[in-house]
């Protein structure tokens, strides 16, 4: 009887790459780290205690997920998106999530359904407190236990990428705009429209959040870029 070798992983690197990526990945998304900020690697290892190795891998995740890019002679700098790019990528949701829906809600059960309202209470408490950093987690929490069930693990990773490059966008409109009630009302007239498996009705209500909330982001952005460009001029 042969005895099988294994090559042993490196699992405590591993761990702590982890760790340093969600712990950078909360400070670009909670504003922290601001958008264009260059990401200093000897800095940054200190103050999290690590050595270059797990924190160059956690900065290449990060740009995996659309959150850090990479320059000559800069290095690793915060992803800034254009307006155009952000109105893109929310026509890109508009056109693939409510397809997405379609194809889960006859298969959603019980549990699903009860999961998702579960979520929206949550995010409705959240909301109340002011809890931002849980915002982009709890929405993208209740649309994917929508879409889960359409079994088309592509399409849920490029959305999942979405939702994450524009997290910290959407936050940003949430508090300057008041907008939550809205945001709140909308998933609840999804989650009401999945009930009765009424997938048309669910897709045209999802479209239309999608599109809605991406015209309100561009429009808050746009007045909040040009503020700060017209104080940039004055200093």
């Amino acid at each position: 009887m042969s005895i099988v070798k294994h090559t042993p992983r490196p699992i405590e690197r591993e761990t702590v790459a982890s760790a340093t990526t969600r712990a950078l990945r909360d400070m670009i998304l909670s504003g922290e780290i601001a958008e264009g900020e260059q990401l200093r690697q000897d800095a940054l290892a200190a103050a999290h205690g690590v050595s270059r190795i797990p924190l160059r891998e956690a900065l290449r995740q990060l740009e995996a997920e659309g959150l850090v890019s990479f320059y000559p002679h800069r290095g690793a700098v915060v992803s800034t998106l254009s307006l155009a790019e952000i109105e893109e990528l929310f026509e890109i949701r508009a056109l693939i999530e409510p397809d997405l829906l379609r194809r889960a809600i006859r298969k959603l059960t019980k549990e699903d359904l009860d999961r998702a309202g579960e979520i929206l209470d949550i995010a409705r408490d959240s909301f109340r407190s002011k809890d931002v950093g849980r915002w982009g987690e709890l929405n993208w929490k209740f649309h994917s236990t929508l879409y889960a069930s359409a079994n088309r693990p592509r399409s849920m990773a490029v959305i999942e990428k979405l939702n994450i490059s524009i997290d910290r966008y959407l936050r940003i409109q949430l508090l300057l705009t008041h907008g939550t009630a809205q945001a709140i009302d909308d998933h609840r007239a999804i989650l009401a429209a999945c009930r009765k498996r009424d997938g048309a009705l669910a897709a045209k209500l999802l479209k239309r959040h999608i599109l809605e909330a991406g015209r309100n982001l561009v429009r808050c952005l746009q007045q909040e870029r040009a503020i700060a460009a017209a104080k940039k001029q004055q200093t």
